[in-house]
């Protein structure tokens, strides 16, 4: 999260919240958060005031600032998505991989009945720049184009709420490219299935359209836990070889 030093604390007591450090019930008292980070009063009710529009805490009065049960935070929040990554990768991954199958491959088969020629001819167009990305290996210029892609699908539909999702959907896709879960080149089923989803959406297919989108999503989930997986049995040897040279 940027913002100077109200972002660096933000962070961490958004990580902190999160993994559960400081459980629901737990005070936060705005004089101790003074002293922990060195920083204002009012840089301290600032802090307090970003958590709380996540909904991770509470201020009661004669009490403090509380936090919350986390039924209660808005996990639909980016930098809440980013801190939950953070403390149980598999968990989040499941949930958020959940989500898109519960909407994106609705949104693709609506957008198909939807789009109008301009979105259907850019969707097409960003699963041609994916192709020429993917076989270069230019990971950074694939993911823009990816996120691009999908948000494009979401907002196609001519759904609101489904277009609202456009960020926590990017935060995955981001996040999955951040922490070395793509491989060098982009799985070739997965750049082939942008492009029949673009197809199909320009062609009115609906029903393709959407199950080509379900297998998108189906795939970025089993190849985002192979990867996961082998990371973290990489870290897991690592830690082993570690305390081993140490005895």
């Amino acid at each position: 999260m940027n913002g100077g030093l109200h972002g660096q604390v933000v962070d961490v007591l958004g990580r902190e919240i999160s993994a559960g450090e400081h459980p629901p019930g737990t005070v936060l008292r705005i004089d101790e958060l003074e002293a922990r980070f060195g920083i204002s009063r009012s840089v301290a009710r600032e802090v307090v005031r970003t958590l709380a529009s996540i909904r991770l805490v509470i201020g009661r009065k004669r009490v403090g600032i509380v936090v919350r049960p986390r039924e209660e935070w808005n996990t639909f929040d980016p930098a809440l998505i980013r801190w939950l990554l953070l403390s149980d990768r598999t968990g989040q991954v499941r949930t958020l991989v959940e989500l898109r199958t519960a909407v994106e491959p609705v949104a693709a088969g609506i957008a198909a009945r939807r789009a109008s020629d301009e979105d259907a001819a850019k969707l097409v167009g960003l699963a041609e720049r994916m192709v020429a990305t993917a076989r270069s290996g230019d990971l950074e210029s694939f993911l823009a184009a990816d996120v691009e892609f999908h948000a494009l699908v979401l907002s196609a539909s001519g759904n609101e709420m489904f277009a609202q999702l456009r960020d926590v959907f990017a935060e995955v896709l981001r996040w999955r490219t951040g922490h070395g879960l793509m491989p060098p080149h982009p799985e070739p089923v997965a750049v082939r299935l942008h492009c029949e989803i673009a197809e199909c959406v320009r062609a009115g297919d609906r029903d393709r359209a959407e199950g080509a989108m379900r297998e998108l999503v189906a795939e970025a989930l089993e190849g985002t836990l192979e990867q996961l997986a082998a990371v973290e049995a990489r870290d897991g040897s690592a830690v082993e070889a570690r305390d081993g040279s140490a005895e």
